[in-house]
């Protein structure tokens, strides 16, 4: 009814196309327009300024002869003072900017290995920004945002790199506990080392303690007991270290049996054996 009393309503964010026999002739903004068909004026299409976005998928191989697919994504729209061009100068605007997309792509990833070209997406999405800025803001267009979305190889490449990552890990992983073992194994030694040394000091103070305690039994009981002799004082503490032994033997609830000759000339016996080893190694000579 509008058109046909010449009246034309045109929505926000969006421009129309005003032709008059077929000529360009004005861009209307927003509002309510006159349009006399009368003499020839008419709407030759509308325009939208709104961003809109084109998600592209490229197939292309990298340096290391690894095909990949990159996934872009594009935010594009039309500009207001240029909407003649962005009307008149393209059929297929979204056909366009995907073959500027796919000539920047695969001419970028191919000079890029596969670790590298995931590292550098940014720079990827920065090139092919630029190269439709500069293409496409001669048909009146404005490249608002590109994205390199993704990077996706086959499937086999993926699960190969899954696979070293996995190795990698585990590499690192059985080092890092051998490096605790060996550790473990050292700190274990120290410790025993450790644990010997303070037992054979212990060992050494207390030989060297009975031996302090020894020579002032016997100095004592020859001072206390006149005519006495260092040999009857040692005659008797041997047979009081071989009963205290005795006592011993028998106390031990899980004591092997052992067999000694027990009788006062037993003690005699072994005293006279200690006595005997003791001159046979002074007469060794050095």
């Amino acid at each position: 009814m509008g058109q046909a009393l010449g009246c034309v309503q045109v929505d926000q964010s969006t421009v129309a196309i005003k032709e008059t026999f077929g000529r360009f002739d004005d861009v209307l903004h927003p509002g309510c327009h006159c349009l006399p068909w009368c003499f020839g004026s008419r709407l030759s299409g509308h325009l939208s300024l709104r961003v809109q976005q084109l998600d592209i998928r490229c197939e292309t191989k990298t340096k290391d002869n690894v095909f990949v697919t990159v996934v872009a994504s594009v935010q594009y729209r039309a500009l207001a003072e240029k909407a003649a061009d962005a009307f008149y100068k393209l059929s297929n605007t979204r056909e366009q900017i995907q073959a500027y997309v796919f000539d920047v792509i695969r001419a970028s990833v191919p000079k890029l290995e596969l670790d590298s070209a995931f590292e550098q997406k940014n720079d990827i999405a920065r090139a092919v920004e630029e190269e439709l800025e500069k293409a496409m803001s001669h048909y009146g267009y404005e490249i608002v945002q590109t994205l390199i979305v993704d990077i996706e190889p086959d499937a086999q490449v993926k699960r190969a790199m899954n696979e070293i990552n996995a190795a990698a890990r585990l590499r690192m992983a059985a080092s890092d506990k051998a490096e605790a073992e060996k550790i473990l194994q050292i700190k274990k030694a120290e410790g025993e080392a450790e644990s010997k040394y303070l037992a054979g000091l212990g060992i050494a103070r207390q030989r060297q303690a009975i031996v302090d305690g020894l020579r002032d039994s016997v100095l004592n009981f020859s001072e206390n007991v006149p005519g006495t002799t260092a040999k009857d004082v040692m005659d008797m503490v041997l047979v009081t270290q071989y009963f205290d032994t005795m006592r011993e033997i028998g106390a031990a609830s899980k004591s092997s049996a052992v067999f000694v000759p027990h009788g006062p000339g037993a003690v005699r016996d072994v005293a006279a054996q200690i006595r005997d080893g003791l001159l046979q190694a002074n007469q060794v000579p050095n």
